[in-house]
């Protein structure tokens, strides 16, 4: 029975099952593509965000040798976030690995092992879909819990904002005005521009559910230049598929459902920045593991306990 006493194997350590599940092939959705997030690790469970937002105010004219209007400066303000803590379990039974040895070699050890990295490569994937779920939740301004409608943190009361009113496109109009829908998006980079302030950005991406896409790239106004962009599609590189740019914004059909848990609404489309240094953070909590304590949180750990 040694060959099968992992539990003393350094292979199997939290160290070495922690480093092969951050190697394991990393499927975050289409958020993780887009690179939006700057990912940190941090020491505790806990994060301070610290905003300080620049002032601009017009100067009144006042009489030569007068006293001058004095300079008002913003406070800064500081908030905590607990980080969320998302723990997955599975059980490898006796029965499972009773007669096993790995193809072509006379070790058990080894056909444990590949055990133990297929399970671990099948919960990084759950992990991948639900990271990619919170992220969204961050662009929308609810985090939302893996039921869909427990919400984790709403972003909007944190910071204290108000979120716009929803922009009906008005995409079902039978006979739209000319230039309506340019006229919808040229309202939503205004608006995101205005909040940016000095902010640099690359572009103005949105994720649209299906149906909002189809009448989008259906609509009388917007269908000749859909056209035209997907015809010259193979002359350009980078392009995301069922993603066309019109009017300044990168529309982009989003794909993303696990079980009943829709990440996007059918019929509506979400508008955000792309490019904007620092906009989209992620924190990287330690384990709950004597062995994380105090240590630099990590984006996946993996660790093995005997099951009485």
């Amino acid at each position: 029975m040694s060959a099968l006493d992992i539990f003393s194997n350094s292979a199997f350590s939290v160290i070495s099952l922690t480093d092969a599940i951050n190697k394991v092939p990393f499927v975050p959705g289409r958020i993780g593509q887009l690179g939006l997030f700057d990912e940190t690790g941090i020491v505790t469970t806990s994060v301070m965000i610290e905003e300080r937002e620049g002032s601009l105010n017009l100067i009144e004219t006042t009489s030569r040798g007068s006293p001058a209007a004095q300079n008002t400066t913003n406070k800064r303000k500081a908030r905590s976030f607990i980080v969320p803590h998302v723990a997955l379990e599975d059980t490898i039974l006796a029965d499972e690995i009773q007669n096993l040895r790995a193809f072509g070699s006379e070790s058990q050890l080894e056909g444990i092992q590949q055990t133990v990295q297929f399970r671990l490569a099948e919960m990084a994937r759950k992990h991948d879909a639900t990271l990619e779920h919170l992220r969204v939740g961050a662009i929308k301004g609810q985090i939302l819990d893996a039921d869909g409608s427990t919400v984790l943190y709403d972003l909007f009361n944190e910071f204290g904002v108000t979120q716009y009113t929803e922009i009906d496109f008005d995409l079902d109009n039978a006979s739209p005005v000319d230039g309506a829908v340019k006229k919808k998006c040229h309202d939503v980079r205004r608006k995101i521009e205005d909040e940016l302030g000095a902010q640099p950005y690359d572009h103005i991406h949105a994720f649209c559910g299906s149906a909002f896409f189809d009448d989008l790239i259906t609509h009388k106004e917007v269908k000749e230049a859909y056209d035209r962009y997907m015809d010259g599609l193979f002359l350009r590189q980078g392009q995301a598929r069922g993603s066309f740019e019109y009017a300044g914004i990168v529309f982009e059909e989003y794909r993303g459902k696990v079980g009943t848990v829709d990440y996007a609404d059918s019929n509506k489309a979400h508008f955000f920045p792309v490019g904007v240094p620092g906009l989209f953070r992620q924190y990287n909590a330690p384990a709950d593991f004597v062995e994380t304590v105090n240590t630099l949180g990590l984006p996946r750990y993996a660790k093995q306990a005997v099951d009485q």
